[in-house]
């Protein structure tokens, strides 16, 4: 389980990135592409082109922490614009890295009647 601090600002890079990228390759394109201090404490992930693959990168106050996950059946969901980034909440981090569509999780727990 990778530790999510509660105030934690996380950026989706869209689009697909190159995936043979490791700190220093992701660390520029944070910087040169998305605009971001890559050493600000917030998190970028980003996604590679089959949609199976997400790599986080973030700065923990020591160093560069580098974080990937590989989906063996499905993929990840991923918004469609190229060259942007989109906001996320830790928790839809969280469903993001268990392969649960963040965008619109679906709640099981709706309540029938009231009183």
């Amino acid at each position: 389980m990778i530790p999510v601090p509660s105030g934690l600002r996380v950026w989706l890079a869209t689009g697909h990135t190159d995936m043979r990228k490791c700190f220093d390759g992701l660390a520029a394109l944070v910087q040169d592409h998305l605009h971001h201090d890559p050493f600000s404490g917030q998190a970028f992930v980003f996604r590679g082109r089959a949609g199976r693959l997400i790599k986080v990168l973030w700065w923990d106050g020591q160093g560069l922490c580098l974080f990937s996950k590989r989906l063996e059946r499905g993929r990840f969901v991923w918004p469609g614009t190229a060259g942007a980034t989109a906001a996320l909440t830790p928790a839809q981090l969280a469903m993001l890295l268990e392969g649960i569509d963040w965008r619109a999780p679906e709640r099981t727990d709706r309540p029938r009647i009231a009183g």
